[in-house]
């Protein structure tokens, strides 16, 4: 069995076609789905999916792009939403300094919110990060030092000296599609050597289909095609990958139930 730690279930692209799309992941060896939220908008909807599909789980939080649409949500609004049962994160949330679609101070001030709140339930945090790995890592060490919490880098793209630092602070580290492209060998070097107990799987679908479907709209299914690169990389057969990732999954999102 798979692991999609990392999808977008309510996003145009799989949305309108949702239950085809989680059938075509079952069917393809997918035993589970982290829905993820960006704004708070989308909430109810993703904690929605995750109640009506039980191998289905949700997060909830902001992702760096809304950050200026969310100053104000404030911390008891972020904490209160995770007392549902089916929510088993929060985030994603983090910095991205690529698109800079919100101003820095917003995203850093929400980003250790997000945590803080992440340290008080005890709920793993998701990150987003991008072209800002000298703040991440700042604002992580910082706040490790106030008190650990479980996190992980999702769709992992950033240098092997960051991936170095995330692991020794106790992080995972979740591989999308992009590990599959020709042009990712530093990525592909990463994916090689990841502590076997820190990774993760991912598509985030609808983005960033791997080879060979690339172009097309992602599906939670192809994460199949990510893990079986990752295990040809790892010199380790596909569902040896599988049975780790999956169990790293549950052992991370500890709330969620195998």
């Amino acid at each position: 069995m798979l692991v999609d730690s990392h999808c977008h279930l309510e996003y145009e692209g799989l949305v309108e076609n949702q239950q085809d799309v989680l059938d075509r992941a079952r069917a393809a060896g997918v035993g589970a789905f982290l829905n993820i939220s960006t704004r708070l908008s989308e909430w109810d909807r993703v904690v929605g999916t995750a109640r009506r599909e039980k191998d289905v789980w949700a997060s909830v939080g902001i992702h760096p792009h809304e950050a200026d649409a969310h100053e104000d949500l404030g911390a008891e609004k972020l904490r209160a939403a995770t007392d549902d049962a089916r929510v088993i994160a929060i985030g994603e949330t983090g910095l991205d300094y690529y698109y800079d679609k919100s101003d820095r101070q917003v995203q850093q001030d929400l980003f250790r919110m997000h945590i803080g709140v992440a340290r008080d339930v005890q709920l793993p945090v998701i990150i987003h990060t991008r072209d800002a790995e000298e703040d991440t890592t700042r604002i992580l060490r910082e706040e490790m030092e106030k008190g650990a919490f479980p996190a992980l880098i999702h769709c992992f793209t950033a240098s092997s000296d960051f991936a170095d630092i995330v692991l020794e602070l106790g992080l995972y580290i979740s591989v999308s599609g992009i590990v599959t492209f020709k042009n990712a060998r530093e990525l592909q070097e990463v994916a090689a050597r990841v502590p076997a107990d820190r990774l993760l799987v991912e598509t985030d679908s609808p983005f960033l289909a791997p080879v060979p479907h690339r172009g097309k709209t992602c599906e939670p299914a192809f994460v199949r095609n990510t893990a079986e690169f990752v295990a040809d990389l790892r010199g380790i057969a596909p569902d040896e990958l599988a049975a780790t990732t999956t169990a790293n999954f549950y052992r991370l999102f500890a709330k969620a139930t195998a």
